[in-house]
């Protein structure tokens, strides 16, 4: 790495620095730093999945959505008492608040796996991006997956160009430019807004610095999926 690009120091000692000193003090930095130590002592054996093996588990939780053969994992009680004393998700989502596409259900996981953020468009707002850098760097997320899905109705709403009330339109401005970008392709109209919205976040969220950094290092993939709301097939978005 280069003295212009200085690297992010991704080893669990370094990121316990960079959590105290990134989330500030008092209750968060507090919070940060048990979980951090909390990290730093669970078994080897834990950091083995990779983001590829990361992606493949939710693409197989999904397959057994899809063919009605879920195994409901990591929904007993005692999973429950488990994950209270701390959290280990293996995947973060960035998905659209749509009631219809639950990501636990459709990815067939349960407590504790997935690190879910939720807003209408699936778009990533500096929140998001916090939300997510926090899941990644921190918690370990190994893949960020965007989910938009199968007639999405801010994108649907982005496309008319519908006059909306109070903070509703913030949705509608972020999605604008993934409309007008996708306008003159070939095929349905809602679907390519849809699954060029996804493509946009994906990119944003790749803009990040602490995102781009753990993906040099191979710790983390950022992709993007697109929910089939008929089939509840969810399909990679590239």
């Amino acid at each position: 790495m280069s003295r212009q690009h200085p690297q992010i120091n991704l080893s669990r000692r370094g990121l316990l620095k960079f959590g105290a000193g990134a989330i500030g003090t008092g209750v968060l930095t507090a919070g940060l730093t048990s979980n951090l130590l909390a990290a730093e002592k669970k078994a080897p054996a834990e950091d083995e999945i990779t983001p590829d093996k990361a992606l493949q588990e939710l693409l197989d939780g999904n397959e057994r959505f899809v063919q009605a053969k879920r195994r409901n994992p990591n929904q007993t009680h005692s999973r429950l008492v488990e994950v209270a004393k701390g959290q280990k998700p293996f995947a973060s989502i960035l998905g659209c608040a749509d009631s219809r596409v639950p990501s636990e259900i459709v990815f067939d996981q349960g407590l504790g796996d997935l690190f879910v953020c939720r807003i209408a468009g699936n778009i990533a707002t500096t929140q998001q991006i916090g939300s997510l850098e926090f899941g990644s760097l921190v918690l370990g997320t190994k893949v960020i997956l965007v989910m938009g899905h199968e007639r999405c109705g801010a994108v649907e709403a982005a496309i008319k160009g519908a006059e909306v009330p109070g903070r509703i339109g913030s949705l509608l401005e972020a999605i604008k430019p993934s409309v007008e970008s996708s306008k003159d392709k070939d095929g349905d109209k809602l679907e390519n807004a849809c699954k060029a919205n996804i493509l946009a976040q994906v990119k944003k969220l790749k803009s990040s610095t602490v995102l781009s950094e753990l993906i040099k290092a191979e710790k983390l993939k950022i992709v993007g999926g697109y929910y089939d709301l008929d089939t509840g097939k969810i399909s990679i978005v590239s």
